[in-house]
């Protein structure tokens, strides 16, 4: 996505850093190599010398770690500058080299079998509960069917197997790319084929894996790990924006959903086969947050959005904070019923519900509740939809293989309130599907009045017919309470 910098930057880091093991430092006084954790010492001792291994080499500054990493003929992975840290792939004779050099401290290793620490994200919304024992008004399980979700993004790959239809197609029903300098006419929306991946750009995999989130299909992977997103009954919209989300024209995007949500794929083509979109997911906007303008652009298309019962749900932002000033996503703060901001939950990899508001998530202005999010989801360390050379995917560090056995590293975990946001927008759907004929303030109100009231972070107040706060918003969502207050049944 073309998401800023300092996004990418917080995302990729925090996925690294939540992926290491415990760190146990050797002794030095006698070695004239680098101390190494006793991960690192225990892979070194079953490898051979050509196998690749991540490792993340530690010197008295960034600068001195990344000369060490060059020298030694590693390739450089990410940077944690503030703390003089590199992380870095190469082989183990190479890892091996790197203690030798010069100003190198510590080299560590980021074990690649700690995926517990990561999941889908939808044990701990009770998303996957809700589709397993409740049953929408014809009696089908609650996966969204029936329900168009249209994703604002890089792209997406149609082929990936988180979208295979099971005959084979893909559940992408319409694929479009935004060619807009500017302006919001839609004339510059225009159509790719459906077996054409779009999610290829300078930061391609976003899209993908933001899709997988909120819509995939629920397979086991090669080594066991289930994945899924919170609606793989729902049929996908995808526009893609290319690499620079505010000036190839988002809101050309949503003007696009405004003018053709009723009948994405036309006129003539059943609902069944592409239904209505009632819900756009947007996992992008400004570095540091800002004041809510209701004059601009996007506001005036989520409000006439929210009028013909479409929800709009947006990522609140990735600048952390402490409620001292305002650091949520602008629109995001539109108090209109029917737009949700999302903030980032850690269900720390066991899809508890008692877990932590991740520490990246943007945070509100603690004395301006119209500022704070509106509810929280999973975001930390999802596992969803990617490829194996995009870029996103890449820093994600947790590479896994798909279901098949030409599905190669089409799995990976990365982190951001970008993952936080569509697990609501799935969530929005399936509760579209329980409650057809829902406004869009209703489907906001199910899910505000019956979320989970986690403890960790800041403490709850009133704010207005809820009760919220600055970082977290009304608590962690819980599809089955909201579903069932909507008239789902068991």
């Amino acid at each position: 996505m073309a998401v800023p910098r300092s996004w990418r930057r917080r995302s990729a880091v925090l996925a690294a850093l939540l992926a290491l093991p415990v760190l146990v430092a050797a002794p030095v006084a006698a070695d004239p190599l680098a101390p190494v954790s006793s991960g690192l010492t225990r892979l070194l001792d079953t490898v051979t010398g050509g196998t690749r291994v991540t490792a993340l080499v530690h010197a008295a500054d960034v600068a001195t770690a990344t000369d060490a990493v060059r020298s030694a003929g590693l390739t450089p992975v990410t940077s944690f500058d503030r703390i003089g840290v590199v992380a870095a792939g190469g082989t183990a004779d190479q890892v091996r080299a790197v203690r030798r050099l010069p100003g190198v401290s510590y080299v560590e290793s980021n074990d690649p079998l700690r995926t517990a620490a990561s999941s889908t994200g939808t044990t701990a919304t009770r998303s996957l509960q809700a589709r397993t024992t409740l049953k929408d008004a014809n009696g089908a399980p609650l996966d969204g069917r029936g329900v168009g979700v249209a994703i604002i993004d890089t792209g997406v790959n149609p082929t990936h197997p988180a979208f295979r239809a099971p005959d084979g197609s893909t559940r992408v029903v319409r694929s479009l790319k935004s060619l807009c300098a500017d302006g919001t006419a839609t004339n510059c929306i225009v159509d790719v084929p459906t077996t054409v991946d779009t999610d290829t750009l300078s930061l391609g995999g976003h899209g993908t894996h933001v899709t997988g989130i909120a819509a995939g299909n629920d397979l086991t992977l090669s080594d066991g790990t289930r994945v899924g997103g919170s609606a793989p009954g729902s049929k996908i919209t995808a526009i893609s924006t290319g690499a620079a989300l505010l000036v190839l024209g988002t809101d050309a995007a949503l003007n696009w959903v405004l003018e053709h949500h009723a009948a994405p794929c036309g006129a003539g083509v059943s609902p069944a086969v592409c239904p209505p979109i009632k819900v756009i997911n947007n996992s992008y906007g400004p570095s540091g947050g800002g004041a809510f303008d209701p004059a601009s652009a996007t506001v005036k298309l989520q409000r006439a959005l929210a009028a013909e019962g479409v929800v709009t749900v947006w990522a609140n932002g990735n600048d952390g904070g402490d409620g001292s000033k305002n650091l949520s996503n602008p629109p995001g703060q539109d108090p209109t019923p029917g737009v949700l901001s999302v903030a980032s939950y850690n269900d720390q990899g066991t899809g508890t519900r008692d877990g932590s508001v991740s520490t990246f998530s943007s945070r509100g202005l603690k004395t301006d509740p119209a500022s704070w999010p509106d509810v929280s989801a999973p975001g930390e360390n999802i596992l969803s939809a990617c490829g194996v050379t995009l870029l996103i995917c890449t820093q994600g560090l947790q590479p896994k293989n798909g279901p098949g056995p030409l599905d190669l590293a089409t799995y990976n975990v990365i982190s951001g309130t970008s993952m936080a946001a569509p697990q609501i927008t799935g969530i929005v759907a399936q509760l579209f599907q329980a409650a057809p004929s829902a406004s869009a303030g209703d489907i906001e109100r199910a899910i505000k009045t019956t979320a989970y009231k986690y403890v960790n972070g800041a403490p709850y107040v009133v704010n207005g017919p809820y009760t919220s706060s600055f970082d977290k918003g009304t608590g962690l969502v819980d599809v089955v309470a909201a579903a069932t207050s909507l008239g789902a049944r068991s």
